[in-house]
């Protein structure tokens, strides 16, 4: 009876592991029309087109020279040369997302604000998260009743108004009720994700990649 309580609790143990740890991991490494080169959970290079799915369940969905398309666990991913995400399994209880610098060292990637996608820069200096007033008008987050502040940027002092933003998505990670910034004009070309955000988070960086994982 022992020996099969013992059985039990190792499968119930075993089974709780895989459930923790479902992750896929893409890397693009190679792009064409039609066609796209990825490294998948760290294996060998495989050449997918359009419509094929790999043996770890990620489908190409369109590609050119510039990017590639890709559904992992039901989530398109649009990825550049260079560029990878990492994809929690859906029957997993962690958020987490891996991001991979660009030539220049910078993470960037897409996510969303609120239903609206947006492409994220990791900004650790940024008090904040940081934003245009077109990507806050497509977002749909108001500011324009907000009294303006002053902020400090790379070309000198902007007006701004502090808002709450409802969600931040980046891939299985979300969160929600963030502080953040609307820049009056188009700058930041990119949204900021800075540290309002980057608080609630772990940040694990190993070589070009930072894995980022919900604490809270």
């Amino acid at each position: 009876m022992k020996n099969v309580l013992n059985l039990i609790l190792l499968s119930i143990l075993t089974l709780f592991s895989g459930y923790a740890l479902s992750e896929t991991e893409v890397n693009v490494i190679g792009l064409f029309t039609d066609k796209a080169v990825l490294i998948i959970d760290n294996g060998k290079p495989q050449t997918l087109s359009v419509g094929q799915t790999s043996k770890e369940g990620v489908k190409l969905i369109a590609a050119d020279s510039q990017k590639a398309v890709v559904e992992i666990e039901g989530k398109r991913k649009q990825l550049a040369m260079g560029q990878a995400a990492s994809v929690m399994g859906s029957a997993t209880k962690l958020e987490s997302a891996t991001l991979y610098a660009d030539a220049s060292g910078h993470h960037v990637t897409e996510g969303f604000l609120n239903n609206t996608m947006v492409q994220f820069l990791v900004d650790t200096g940024a008090t904040t998260i940081a934003m245009n007033e077109i990507d806050a008008k497509r977002a749909g987050i108001a500011y324009n009743n907000e009294e303006a502040i002053l902020v400090q940027t790379a070309n000198g002092n902007a007006k701004a108004h502090r808002v709450t933003i409802a969600t931040v998505r980046i891939g299985s990670l979300v969160l929600h009720q963030v502080d953040g910034v609307v820049l009056e004009g188009g700058s930041p070309s990119l949204v900021l994700l800075g540290m309002s955000a980057l608080n609630r988070l772990d940040m694990k960086r190993d070589g070009i990649a930072l894995t980022l994982t919900k604490k809270y």
